[in-house]
């Protein structure tokens, strides 16, 4: 049988049609066809562009009715998905929302429509979290409300349940979330204005110090970190993961999200790409040559990634979930292994370990500005911030080099000495 079959289908044809050692599709035309799987089981599937995004519909699996669907019947769910399309809906997000049991204009499926189509543009973390705070703290309150009803009273209660759990920059988040949410609806005619833009977080919320990530800046306490790393008993791969977070100088998601095909082990480099930085939405689409960061990688780097591609590297993450490896680990697996280890919060955060390694850079006298480059944060000036991607490549690859052997001495308990000479 032929990969492709490209006369209109016949129950006789697909009733009979065989498992193959790869998938193939039966096409019917008009867009439809019946994937038949290495299984046997065969499936109804579509293809269609959504907002310039190709997208699969899945109509539903092959069989008798009416627990599977017919040929007849994949043909006339083919022309609901078009005319749905045809009226600007997306069949597949609506399909979800059915199995939801959700009204078609209620906040929840507005909000579910709206994180389907951003998915695939954004970091696992950051779907992740937007996710929990409306399922945790707007659904409740607002999901099975018909948007168009919605005013500003009754969502500033939203935003003051989370800012008096303690948590203010959450509620301006929250309320960001469904701001967002609102806009989606009035460009798609579900609501007519948004509601949000009439609340003034200033006058609701109390102010807030910004405080910094705490950081360990004495060479003996760093130490301490560095050996109770070593003899960390938990999972190699939470424990790579904390080994190379000093190292490299990522921020934690950037790190924690890694893709095995990002890494060059061969080149000794490590390229982020600028979907995964943190950037403007309007720079992650540019997809410029500056918006890649690219990590040269030490030789104690590179050791604690060999040893780590043996046991993740046939999979997409280098450091996949404990639970699984569909996602990658959570920040939290990596604070709560701090927290084992005796180092809470107060004493360094994940994302501390960037300002450790700023602090030391800084003080043993290497450039503020190759260390600002190696940390990945954005020059305003573009010019001379792609002159700087290229020209301070030699110099960040010596000082990580530089910087490696010198938390090696300090893991050992070795006298503290300079590491470099500073004129």
């Amino acid at each position: 049988m032929s990969k492709y079959q490209h006369h209109q289908l016949s129950d006789l044809t697909i009733r009979t049609a065989q498992a193959q050692r790869k998938k193939y599709k039966l096409i019917d035309g008009n867009g439809l066809y019946c994937e038949v799987l290495v299984s046997g089981t065969k499936v109804w599937r579509y293809n269609y562009r959504f907002n310039g995004k190709q997208k699969t519909y899945t109509i539903g699996q092959y069989g008798k009715e009416p627990h599977q669907i017919s040929l007849s019947t994949a043909r006339k769910k083919l022309s609901q998905a078009k005319k749905q399309l045809a009226a600007g809906i997306d069949p597949s997000a609506k399909k979800q929302i059915a199995k939801k049991g959700l009204q078609e204009n209620v906040f929840q499926a507005i909000a579910e429509t709206w994180l389907a189509e951003k998915k695939p543009h954004w970091s696992h973390s950051n779907y992740i979290r937007t996710e929990s705070y409306l399922r945790r703290d707007v659904y409740p309150l607002l999901g099975q409300r018909d948007i168009a009803t919605i005013e500003a009273p009754e969502i500033i209660p939203v935003i003051m349940r989370v800012s008096k759990r303690g948590a203010v920059d959450a509620a301006k988040r929250v309320k960001g979330f469904i701001q967002q949410v609102f806009d989606y609806a009035v460009a798609y005619g579900k609501a007519a204005r948004n509601p949000t833009k009439d609340i003034n977080l200033q006058l609701i919320l109390p102010k807030t110090t910004r405080t910094h990530s705490a950081a360990i800046t004495d060479p003996i306490q760093l130490g301490d970190l560095l050996r109770a790393t070593e003899h960390y008993h938990g999972s190699i791969i939470v424990k790579s993961a904390l080994k190379l977070l000093l190292l490299v100088m990522l921020r934690p998601s950037e790190l924690s999200e890694g893709e095995w095909q990002e890494i060059d082990l061969e080149q000794a480099i490590w390229t982020i790409p600028a979907k995964r930085r943190k950037l403007l939405q309007h720079l992650k689409k540019a997809n410029r040559p500056e918006d890649v960061h690219i990590v040269p990688l030490s030789q104690q780097a590179l050791t604690i990634l060999n040893e780590l591609h043996q046991y993740t590297g046939r999979g997409k993450y280098i450091f996949p979930s404990l639970r699984g490896n569909a996602r990658p680990i959570s920040n939290n697996t990596i604070r709560a292994a701090l927290r084992t280890m005796g180092f809470d919060n107060t004493v360094i955060t994940t994302h501390g370990f960037r300002g450790t390694a700023s602090t030391f850079l800084n003080t043993l006298g290497y450039r503020r500005d190759v260390i600002e480059a190696q940390l990945s944060h954005k020059d305003k000036n573009t010019i001379r911030s792609a002159y700087n991607h290229a020209d301070y490549m030699q110099e960040r690859k010596t000082m990580l080099q530089e910087w490696a052997d010198y938390l090696d001495t300090l893991r050992m308990g070795a006298k503290v000495i300079p590491i470099r000479s500073v004129s």
